[in-house]
């Protein structure tokens, strides 16, 4: 189960820093025309989540690789589970299917870290 873990830790953590920088990087504008929930936010709450997706993304791998302060391995897991709900909410609420299938499996994943993490195979 371990292994699985450590697999699920490396998915989310790419997908979540490919996401994060993207939200980041991008010019102010663009990221409001480039997807469709962007719209309903400013521009500094897009920013925001995408900081707070590297720093998670982060969380996930290097204290456990670096064997300090693991407990922020799961704590990271359930801040993007957190992050996922909300993020399913909106879609949900726009009725954005496609995005919210995606959302629902890092959830899932986010999830099954945090539990695994905090408790059987915690480091």
């Amino acid at each position: 189960m371990d292994v699985v873990l450590w697999i699920a830790q490396g998915l989310l953590a790419a997908a979540f820093l490919a996401a994060g920088t993207s939200k980041l990087l991008q010019p102010r504008e663009r990221p409001r025309h480039s997807s469709d929930w962007a719209q309903e936010f400013p521009p500094i709450v897009i920013k925001i989540i995408g900081g707070l997706e590297i720093v998670a993304a982060l969380g996930l791998v290097l204290p456990a690789v670096l064997d300090l302060v693991t407990v922020l391995t799961p704590a990271a897991a359930t801040g993007l589970a957190g992050l996922m709900i909300g993020a399913g909410a909106t879609h949900a609420r726009r009725a954005e299917w496609r995005p919210l299938g995606l959302t629902v499996v890092l959830l899932a994943l986010a999830a099954l870290v945090a539990w695994g993490r905090f408790g059987p195979y915690a480091f």
